[in-house]
């Protein structure tokens, strides 16, 4: 399989992508004051995803898509090849603020992540990685993770499961919380899982994700000796719902073992 010549057409149509959403940024501002913005976004999501499938079909025909919108295919394996797309992670961001958002792709073959794509639309930061290769913001490599104690990281971490929720008990975070030297929480995954790539954040944890939210992030982040898994220390689950544990090799080790392994998922 030519992994180079699939991870260049994503490079390039996640960049024309990003062309169109920038394009409707004027566009969004003016219809935000006249009616509801969710429509608009909610059709520029559409438009993205049927994008990615109309190129993606045309020279790949035979891989398979796993799309935000629901416009791929009904998977119920992972077998051959399969894009897992998120058109825009961050869409409350992306209306309100504009930034804090991203374009995810994750190249699967079997189940096993080969290529990695998240493009910070608003920045015009692309963070990519091929299985075995290393990982890369705008070309430049990233290094490796360092180790960090909890007194030393920041975590992103929604306050949501801090706070008393309807799916887990929002006691089991709080000595993490607690213990950390700060929380951050940016409200899109992607953005969050590269974050930790590059050492912004040192972990981040979520109790409930779709396959496209972390397949791209968990690509780039095993590329940089980083460990993703979910909150039970198990393999991520790409075909449905599931929590997100990533951080490097040894503060990941620590807040499984101290922190959460007693917890009541």
């Amino acid at each position: 399989m030519n992994w180079e010549s699939i991870d260049a057409h994503a490079k390039q149509w996640i960049k024309e992508a990003g062309d169109k959403i920038r394009s409707s940024f004027e566009k969004t501002l003016n219809i935000e004051t006249k009616s509801n913005p969710n429509d608009l976004v909610t059709n520029i999501d559409k438009e993205i995803e049927q994008f990615f499938i109309g190129k993606i079909r045309g020279v790949y025909p035979q891989h398979k898509i796993m799309g935000e919108e629901g416009f791929g295919d009904e998977l119920k394996s992972l077998e051959g090849i399969v894009w897992l797309i998120d058109p825009i992670d961050g869409t409350m961001n992306f209306i309100h603020q504009q930034r804090n958002f991203a374009v995810s792709i994750g190249v699967y073959e079997n189940g096993i992540g080969k290529i990695g794509l998240i493009y910070d639309v608003a920045h015009d930061e692309l963070y990519h990685a091929i299985s075995g290769e290393g990982a890369y913001l705008n070309g430049k490599p990233i290094p490796l993770l360092e180790e960090t104690t909890v007194k030393e990281s920041i975590l992103a971490l929604n306050a949501t499961w801090v706070m008393e929720n309807h799916r887990i008990d929002h006691n089991i975070m709080i000595p993490l919380a607690r213990d950390a030297r700060g929380t951050r929480s940016y409200g899109t995954a992607a953005l969050e899982m590269v974050f930790v790539a590059t050492g912004r954040v040192d972990a981040y944890i979520s109790m409930r994700l779709s396959p496209w939210d972390f397949a791209a992030g968990a690509v780039i982040i095993q590329e940089l000796g980083g460990i993703v898994t979910n909150v039970r220390g198990e393999p991520l689950d790409f075909l449905t719902l599931d929590s997100v544990l990533t951080a490097n090799r040894g503060l990941h080790q620590v807040i499984l073992k101290d922190y959460l392994k007693d917890g009541k998922w």
